[in-house]
């Protein structure tokens, strides 16, 4: 097999020992390295020039891409994934890394040895202890809604306490992790608090009892999408519902302002029908 093929089986990263079974010769390796198309990772690794940098340095340190890095990479929803968070083995003494976040965990779904990405099962399991309640919620709803991970199967699976708790919390229903913080701190109201409610043509992003509509704007509520969101809402007001609406600023820094908001509305009896 020719060895840009075989490294293009694993994302252009890969062990020696896997391409010599793939029929990779030691002719090919050398003359590979020699001409710059490859180049050693560490010692029984080697990449494609040009390879994906974080799996190049996951392979380099021993570790996985796993935790919110892998959310990210899969498009799901995170609150702040600036930081790298790897996996590894316990007692992986080979594993290191020199900033992030490095989880020693024994992984509930068994991670192939060529991989240097953690399933994302495994992930969320991990996100589930590592972040805040809300914000490893939000990610769990993420990959629900998008259908990445099967909720059946994580049931069957012993999870611990933490990821169990998602499991059981998460809904495949909020459009975005906004929606996903917003119900959670919500949720000791006592009052249906529903997601992604048509009315009067258009979908809002929370009903609350009967008439109280929450709105959350976030960073492509401009322009014509803003011309539209002051229209509907006009039209809300009209057929008797009242209208919030909040900034993603608002809803994440200035929270209390919001749940001041709806509290006093509430007391109001705006959400309830006249």
């Amino acid at each position: 097999m020719e060895i840009v093929q075989a490294l293009q089986q694993f994302d252009g990263v890969a062990r020696i020992e896997t391409l010599r079974r793939l029929g990779v010769t030691a002719y090919q390796l050398r003359r590979a390295r020699e001409s710059g198309l490859i180049h050693s990772v560490r010692r029984g690794w080697v990449a494609l020039r040009g390879a994906d940098r974080m799996l190049v340095a996951a392979a380099r340190r021993g570790v996985v891409l796993s935790c919110i890095t892998l959310a990210a990479r899969r498009g799901l929803w995170v609150l702040d994934s600036s930081e790298p968070h790897v996996a590894a083995p316990p007692h992986a003494g080979h594993a290191s890394v020199s900033t992030g976040v490095i989880h020693w965990s024994r992984p509930l779904f068994p991670r192939h040895p060529d991989s240097c990405e953690d399933s994302l099962e495994n992930a969320l399991v991990l996100a589930a202890r590592c972040q805040p309640h809300e914000a490893a919620l939000a990610l769990w709803e993420s990959a629900f809604k998008k259908e990445l991970v099967d909720p059946v199967v994580l049931g069957r699976v012993p999870l611990p306490p933490h990821a169990r708790e998602m499991l059981e919390q998460a809904t495949p229903f909020a459009d975005a992790g906004t929606e996903s913080i917003f119900r959670t701190r919500l949720r000791w109201l006592r009052l249906p608090v529903t997601p992604q409610v048509w009315l009067l043509g258009h979908r809002v992003d929370f009903l609350i009892g009967e008439r109280l509509v929450v709105q959350i704007d976030g960073g492509h509520h401009v322009d014509e999408q803003r011309t539209s969101d002051i229209a509907h809402d006009a039209l809300l007001k009209l057929h008797g519902f009242h209208v919030i609406r909040i900034s993603y600023s608002q809803l994440m820094d200035r929270w209390h302002e919001v749940h001041a908001l709806i509290i006093a509305a509430i007391a109001q009896r705006l959400h309830l029908a006249a």
